[in-house]
């Protein structure tokens, strides 16, 4: 339901970032016309669990696991959920992970736009399709002088090859990475849960990432 609409050459119904550091848990203001891109998955394909355990003493928080996916890219994730893949025009191949439920989804993809406020432009504009039932709750900037990101939270009744849930509640950040390039990832889940499910396993993820060929810390930066 979420990759960029310049980002990735994925359908519209699932809607999908300067240096990841501690700081962008704290939005500094809300933008008035910032913007996503959209896009949407075709059917996944699954593939089994290649990723390498951390090599470092650093861990993410209980019930996560460390990944160093198959894309290049290091990133966080709950235990237990699984992979899977789509082709994306742009970039590395968009990659979501999902509970065993398949009640809550993290999806990451390079974004093609030069910023993420770019990004957010593009999707929330007339000439990019929204999933059924979009609903934009905020967009926030993330911008704190070390972190440069945006973070679109919206609403929807439905997510391409998800289940039905009811509404779907999504957050979905994209920023610049160490590598100066714009990356997403976007959270997914059921709004009757809240929401805090998913900006939790949102920022844990975003703390985590490590671009490809990028020597990262070993663990978030707390620059």
């Amino acid at each position: 339901m979420v990759v960029g609409a310049a980002a990735v050459g994925v359908a519209v119904s699932l809607v999908l970032t300067l240096v990841v550091g501690k700081g962008h848990h704290k939005p500094a203001a809300v933008a008035a016309s910032a913007t996503p891109k959209s896009s949407a998955p075709a059917t996944p394909t699954s593939e089994p669990p290649t990723e390498s355990a951390s090599p470092s003493a650093s861990t993410p928080p209980a019930g996560y696991r460390l990944r160093h996916d198959t894309e290049g890219f290091r990133i966080a994730t709950p235990e237990g959920w699984t992979r899977s893949t789509v082709a994306s025009s742009y970039g590395f191949a968009v990659v979501s992970y999902r509970s065993p439920d398949r009640e809550h989804r993290l999806q990451v993809y390079q974004v093609a736009e030069a910023t993420p406020a770019a990004s957010f432009e593009l999707y929330l504009s007339d000439q990019t399709p929204k999933p059924r039932g979009f609903k934009k709750l905020a967009l926030t900037t993330l911008d704190d002088g070390r972190f440069t990101g945006s973070r679109l939270e919206y609403l929807a009744d439905t997510i391409s090859g998800e289940p039905d849930l009811g509404t779907w509640h999504v957050v979905d950040e994209r920023f610049v990475g160490q590598d100066g390039k714009v990356y997403a990832i976007a959270s997914y889940g059921p709004e009757a849960g809240g929401g805090d499910d998913e900006l939790a396993y949102l920022t844990t993820a975003v703390d985590w990432f490590c671009p490809p060929d990028t020597a990262c810390d070993a663990g978030p930066s707390t620059d």
